[in-house]
């Protein structure tokens, strides 16, 4: 399979902005020394302060499937369930 792309979004609820943030710089080292691991950058809305935005790249769906799975992943889910409001993955494809 080709290479694929994530954007992912979390939205902290009130409150929680920082938790979240600093939760969230937890799993970029671990998460970039994954095998398949092309992207995986930790960006910040500029209008929405408690909005999260990852632009990931991933050499394959597997790749994808197995970060999922991660440790660190798995971790940081349970750690930050009750401080996420909403959150959204999408899994696209380049076109150009």
């Amino acid at each position: 399979m080709s290479e694929i792309a994530v954007v992912a979004i979390s939205v902290a609820k009130p409150g929680y902005e920082e938790r979240l943030r600093e939760a969230l710089e937890g799993i970029v080292g671990p998460t970039r020394k994954e095998q398949g691991a092309l992207q995986y950058d930790l960006h910040r809305d500029m209008q929405e302060p408690r909005r999260f935005v990852f632009f990931e790249r991933w050499t394959s769906q597997e790749a994808l499937a197995a970060h999922a799975k991660s440790a660190h992943i798995t971790a940081y889910k349970q750690a930050v369930a009750d401080w996420v409001e909403h959150a959204e993955i999408r899994v696209v494809s380049k076109i150009l």
